[in-house]
Parts: C-alpha cells; structure tokens; sequence
C-alpha cells in the first residue's frame, strides 16, 4: 500500500508508413502530463541485445522514427518503450516484428512537369528518409487526356530518372500521375499522387 506505479505505454506499435518506419504507442493509464518516454530496438540478427535510440531517449511525444537508426534494412526489428517520471519507471513494452525491405509502405512521388515547346520533362520526387536514398526506388508515370479512360503508361523508371515526352502530336488538357515502385519480396507500389493537367498546343 502506498506505493505509487507507473503504469506502461499502451497500443505499442511498429508502423512502416510513406518510407519510414515509426514506433507509436498512448499514454498509460492514469500517466502524468510530464511524463516521458525513452524507446529502444532489437534485431533478429542480435537477439536479447537492445540498442539505444539518441534522439529517443525522455520524450514527451508518443512516437519514435526509428528508419535512421536501424543497422539493417533487411533483417526483422522489435522495438520497445517505456515511461519515465522523477524517479518512477514503467516495465517496458513491446512492438510485434518488422523489417523495413518487405514492410516498407511507400507513399505517392510528387511530379515536376517541365513544359518546353515540343517536349514536357516529368521527374518525380520521394519523400524520403536520407538514410534509404539509394535503395532502388523507382516510379510509373501515366498520362491520358482529360476525361478519357485511356492511360498510357511509361512503366519503371528510377527515381532520378527524368522521363521527356514528345507533345507536338497532343492537343488539349493532358494530365499525369505517377505511383512509387518497390521490388521487394513482392512489387510493392504506392497510391498514384494527386493529377496534374496541362494544356498542350493550345492556340488563342
């Protein structure tokens, strides 16, 4: 009697979500407003050997982007988290089992149109953690004119990769989209982004 518990973090869970891999969880019951967290990880390849996380070690917020910190991409991560307040601790809490290769959820590139005379130049860009820059990210481009149902596709193209269109055959409100690619075990691929039209040719 009279001993004070801090109860642990609730709904721990390891997301993959728009390239990144993040551990959420809520407060515990009954926790302190100021009270904090401090998160750490394990991989498959070293079991029982949990690492620390700098930038989440006494956190107020109730998240964690563990991407950049992971030593591999391609073996199985849990993470772990517990609360913190003065002197009290809660028992530690964990995730279910990830890796970042097969689970990586990917979100839509954003697409840069460069309209010269005769050619549009299209490239895509990813909202990506700098840390998985140069895994093979690649995207599909699609263009159809406005209110048709006929898309052509321009398939695999490496994120850097700029795709130019010959446009001097193209009259009227043309429009593109573009989805992010991932070979992983399976394809894995994004929603398509958002549209953007253009007029092409347009005389008056």
């Amino acid at each position: 009697p009279g001993r004070v518990q801090l109860l642990p973090p609730q709904n721990v869970t390891l997301l993959s979500k728009d390239f990144a891999m993040i551990l959420t969880w809520a407060p515990g019951e009954g926790s302190p407003p100021d009270v904090t967290y401090t998160v750490r990880y394990e991989s498959q390849d070293r079991l029982e050997k949990w690492i620390k996380v700098p930038h989440c070690k006494n956190i107020h917020r109730t998240f964690c982007n563990l991407t950049c910190a992971l030593s591999s991409f391609y073996v199985k991560v849990q993470a772990r988290v517990k609360a913190v307040w003065g002197q009290l601790q809660s028992p530690w809490v964990k995730s279910q089992l990830k890796d970042y290769y097969s689970d990586v959820e990917l979100a839509p590139p954003v697409l840069n149109l460069d309209v010269k005379e005769n050619f549009i130049h299209v490239s895509a860009s990813f909202p990506l953690p700098t840390c998985v820059e140069n895994l093979t990210w690649k995207y599909e481009l699609n263009l159809w004119e406005a209110g048709s149902k006929d898309k052509k596709k321009y398939g695999d193209h490496f994120r850097k990769d700029t795709v130019t269109i010959n446009t001097t055959a193209l009259r009227g409100n043309y429009c593109f989209s573009a989805r992010a690619l991932y070979e992983s075990i399976a394809l894995k691929h994004s929603e398509f982004s958002q549209p953007v039209c253009v007029l092409l040719n347009h005389k008056g």
